[in-house]
């Protein structure tokens, strides 16, 4: 299985000359190379995590194209599979299972929105806009939210630390200067080292091999 990030949230899933994607939105420069494109995950209703436009481009590659999604997406206007936490459902060679349910708080006055975490073939894990970590499950491939409105480092450290992940990498950092992202990142890396794991900077377009 290979990793890529793209920009913000963006990531591809590869398995078998088949590919996943999870949160195309709009921090996210089009999206090329789809071949065998099977399915696609939308944690949640934001744009920075999917747009009408990256699913119309997405959707004309594979008209057939499953897109997962929790339920306030599916009120924003997408034709999507609605999925919600303890769901379990199988594309090609993906099984993903759904996880939490909430995005975290903004502010009090942000109304807060469906959010599923997904975790890809019970090795890769992916939250969304959210600290939730699906039980009894080791991780041996996170992708971690390094800057976001929502979102204290220190609160991401714990988040890293509670997930023992063997692996782990930055996501969701376009809000981030390139000094702000290298010092979260080095949190985030203190975090993963504590139970033995190994921190991976991914620059958008690299991979990582599982």
């Amino acid at each position: 299985m290979r990793i890529t990030k793209h920009e913000h949230a963006c990531l591809r899933v590869e398995v078998d000359g088949q590919t996943l994607i999870i949160d195309p939105g709009g921090f996210t420069l089009p999206l090329e190379d789809l071949h065998g494109l099977t399915a696609v995950v939308l944690t949640h209703e934001h744009a920075d995590h999917w747009t009408p436009e990256h699913l119309a481009r997405l959707r004309r590659h594979t008209p057939d194209l499953p897109v997962y999604a929790p339920e306030g997406v599916a009120s924003a206007g997408a034709d999507v599979i609605v999925v919600k936490p303890g769901d379990t459902v199988t594309a090609g060679p993906f099984t993903m299972s759904f996880h939490g349910g909430r995005h975290n708080v903004i502010h009090e006055s942000i109304p807060v929105v469906d959010n599923v975490g997904v975790l890809v073939n019970d090795a890769f894990y992916y939250p969304g806009d959210s600290y939730a970590i699906p039980k009894h499950t080791d991780i041996e491939l996170l992708a971690a939210p390094v800057g976001a409105p929502w979102l204290k480092i220190g609160d991401a450290m714990d988040f890293v630390l509670a997930a023992k992940p063997r692996r782990a990498f930055a996501t969701h950092d376009m809000t981030l200067s390139r000094i702000g992202l290298d010092m979260h990142r080095s949190r985030l890396k203190w975090a993963t080292e504590q139970h033995g794991g190994e921190f991976v900077a991914l620059e958008p377009g690299e991979s990582v091999e599982l």
